[in-house]
């Protein structure tokens, strides 16, 4: 519905629209729900703890596999090796994109 809106404003920049102040409001606890649900959704994304792969790892950090290697080595970021494969946490991720 908001989408819709920003579409058409930003179509008819000049359009004037009359609304009551019970629908201005009941606009607004829409939103405000609406906002409310995507930013516990992040919430609950960032805290989930999720394991990416090394390819993926690298991409984002900018980084290659010799680095991973070295801090590996180091303990600076260490995966969980499942059979022969490295998986790295996203919350060590996040950490070393932090500046942790």
């Amino acid at each position: 519905m908001f989408k819709n809106l920003v579409e058409l404003a930003k179509e008819c920049p000049g359009l004037h629209v009359t609304i009551t102040l019970g629908e201005l409001i009941e606009a607004n606890r829409l939103l405000i729900a609406e906002v409310k649900r995507e930013l516990e959704q992040e919430i609950a994304d960032y805290k989930a703890e999720t394991y990416i792969s090394r390819d993926k790892a690298m991409e984002i950090l900018g980084k290659g596999s010799t680095t991973l290697w070295r801090w590996k080595k180091m303990g600076y970021l260490v995966p969980i090796t499942v059979g022969a494969i490295d998986r790295y946490r996203m919350s060590d991720i996040r950490r070393i994109m932090e500046g942790g």
